[in-house]
């Protein structure tokens, strides 16, 4: 997503959606966000965000803090309920290269859609098409084709089944059968 803003800025190539504005918070313009993941790093390390309503802009992130499940944020130049309340349904997107840093062996689920996904008998199992969660853990939802008709594999991220994540080759080996 790469285009100009109704200000003229240019927006970022890299920008990820990572939430939508649910509501005001309080009564001085503060700005509730539902992020898309629970951590929410992403809102939290990023200074710039950018939202679709009424059309793409940047907007400084003067405060952003967790609470409860939401995040909520101050905005600069923001100051007023009824003009948060306007934002309600917008889409948060931060830039890619605003992203906290990972350790070694962590991911962004963002970074594994589109993957290739085999075992270690070299045998395709499909393409990451989304990622979701259980609660105690991620797991890969793995879309293949089988006589003619759209499949599926729900296969646990975890190190007891993925042997290796090598974005550069955009490939996903895992300890998986086919008839699994």
């Amino acid at each position: 997503m790469s285009s100009k803003t109704a200000s003229g800025a240019q927006a970022p190539a890299d920008l990820v959606q990572v939430g939508f504005v649910s509501g005001a918070y309080g009564i001085t313009g503060g700005v509730r966000v539902r992020p898309f993941s629970t951590e929410a790093d992403a809102l939290l390390h990023a200074t710039t965000w950018w939202l679709d309503k009424p059309s793409l802009r940047d907007v400084e992130v003067k405060r952003a803090k967790l609470h409860g499940g939401d995040v909520v944020t101050t905005i600069v130049g923001m100051t007023d309920r009824n003009e948060a309340e306007a934002l309600k349904g917008a889409s948060v997107f931060v830039a890619r290269a605003d992203f906290p840093q990972l350790e070694e062996d962590e991911y962004y689920w963002g970074d594994l859609l589109g993957l290739a996904v085999e075992n270690q008998q070299g045998e395709s199992l499909g393409t990451v098409a989304d990622m979701m969660s259980n609660g105690p853990q991620s797991i890969l939802r793995v879309e293949y084709e089988a006589d003619g008709k759209a499949q599926e594999r729900l296969i646990p991220f975890v190190s007891q089944f993925v042997i290796k994540v090598d974005k550069d080759a955009k490939q996903i080996i895992v300890d998986w059968g086919l008839d699994y």
